[in-house]
């Protein structure tokens, strides 16, 4: 009988915990399929960025379809790179599956140029990295908003109580809304210019972020990284579903 209750408390509790997470009903209309799972029709390799001087920027990582999802790799020990749609989007939300390994650095990147300019929704999915927070990848103004930081484990993080966008969880709560080595909801959305960027992770808004100084160009392309230094040659970015909306103001 005791453990009968000590069983359905945990029940309880898992419940609970499941119930106060601040999910909000997002609009699941209008979006339009840019990646097929088949293949990388619509989208292009870029070997211009930084992350990509250990080829000399003579590749940009390694870019396959595995499984029906878009799958990145560094190349050689250090190089990176992005792959980016052929198409430019302006004020849009878009959406992505994600189930990285933990150890690489990635990031979803808004209005990305060639190069890799862009506001970037962090896929930094490794110890002391963080998820959802806003990066000006090759930016002026040193960009980089975050609320949490990751632990040894993706499902320890380490809330940053003096972030100006509170984190929206609990570590807590974070073990029942986040599921490492399954697909996860990223989902990210800009608007104007100077821009507007808010982030989603599984239907929770982890950042709102205004910028003030219009220093990008109005619209850009859709980019997914492999970062580039160390040895991520066996540890891989897996991304599926990508699927974006354009907005009219």
């Amino acid at each position: 009988m005791r453990y009968a209750l000590v069983v359905m408390g945990l029940c309880l509790s898992q419940a609970g915990l499941a119930q106060d997470l601040p999910k909000e009903k997002l609009d699941q209309t209008g979006f339009q399929t840019i990646f097929d799972g088949k293949s990388l029709k619509g989208w292009h390799v870029s070997a211009q960025t930084g992350h990509s001087r250990a080829s000399m920027n003579k590749s940009g990582g390694k870019w396959d379809v595995v499984d029906g999802a878009i799958t990145g790799t560094q190349d050689i020990p250090g190089n990176g790179g992005i792959i980016l749609t052929d198409a430019k989007y302006q004020d849009f939300e878009v959406i992505v599956d994600m189930k990285n390994d933990y150890g690489p650095d990635s990031g979803l990147f808004l209005r990305s140029t060639e190069k890799g300019q862009a506001y970037q929704y962090m896929v930094d999915y490794h110890d002391k990295g963080n998820l959802a927070g806003i990066y000006g990848e090759g930016l002026s103004g040193g960009i980089h908003v975050r609320n949490f930081d990751f632990g040894t484990e993706p499902d320890l993080i380490t809330v940053k109580p003096e972030a100006a966008f509170k984190c929206p969880v609990t570590a807590e709560h974070w073990k029942s809304l986040w599921k490492h080595g399954e697909w996860n909801e990223l989902r990210a959305r800009i608007v104007g210019n100077p821009p507007k960027v808010t982030t989603w992770i599984n239907g929770v808004k982890f950042m709102e972020f205004q910028d003030v100084e219009k220093r990008h160009p109005d619209a850009g392309m859709i980019a997914l990284q492999v970062h580039g230094g160390g040895d991520f040659t066996k540890q891989f970015v897996r991304y599926r579903g990508v699927r974006v909306k354009t907005l009219n103001q």
